[in-house]
């Protein structure tokens, strides 16, 4: 079992449940999945970008990501309908909470001036979050990365409110910004 499910389910939800005093244990929120998202505006002109984050994505993720093409054409983009515009990876169980784990405690502190992320929810217990560059991940090598690309990671919960994900995320290590950097 995952160091951090681990912890999960013989501290924080007795915490958790303690804090919002819920009748039943199944209504403690907890993680449903990781969504990990790269856009690839450049695959357009390039093919060897698109491959190359594909590898980044698999190093990070640790399993193949799926492509996502474009719905429609849009003349003003240079976009064809089925065209690939993005990879992405949704992560669940024990690869969900490993890469969470190496997220909170080795990722973050690396990213340059890092003051805490925002703790806006979406009002739906999920929270989105944006990296600007992938070489803050330990997998990748940096010999090899020929363009800097971010990514999007969001965070499903099984919260109803900002506030239960807000606590969920806190408990198992995202570091938000502290109340006075507001």
């Amino acid at each position: 079992m995952s160091r951090l499910k681990e912890k999960f389910n013989k501290e924080l939800k007795q915490k958790l449940n303690d804090k919002f005093k819920y009748a039943n244990v199944m209504q403690i929120p907890r993680m449903e999945k990781v969504v990990i998202n790269m856009g690839l505006a450049e695959a357009t002109k390039d093919k060897n970008v698109l491959q190359s984050v594909i590898n980044e994505l698999t190093l990070i993720s640790g399993q193949k990501p799926q492509l996502t093409k474009a719905r429609k054409s849009v003349a003003a983009f240079k976009l064809r309908e089925d065209q690939v515009i993005g990879v992405k990876v949704t992560l669940r169980g024990k690869r969900m909470y490993d890469f969470m784990d190496r997220f909170f405690n080795i990722v973050t502190p690396r990213i340059r001036d890092f003051r805490g992320f925002n703790d806006k929810c979406d009002g739906r217990g999920s929270y989105s979050l944006g990296i600007d560059d992938q070489q803050v991940f330990l997998e990748i090598n940096l010999d090899q990365v020929k363009k800097t690309q971010g990514m999007q990671i969001t965070f499903v919960t099984t919260a109803k409110t900002d506030d239960e994900c807000r606590e969920l995320l806190l408990a198992l290590g995202m570091p938000f910004k502290k109340q006075a950097d507001k």
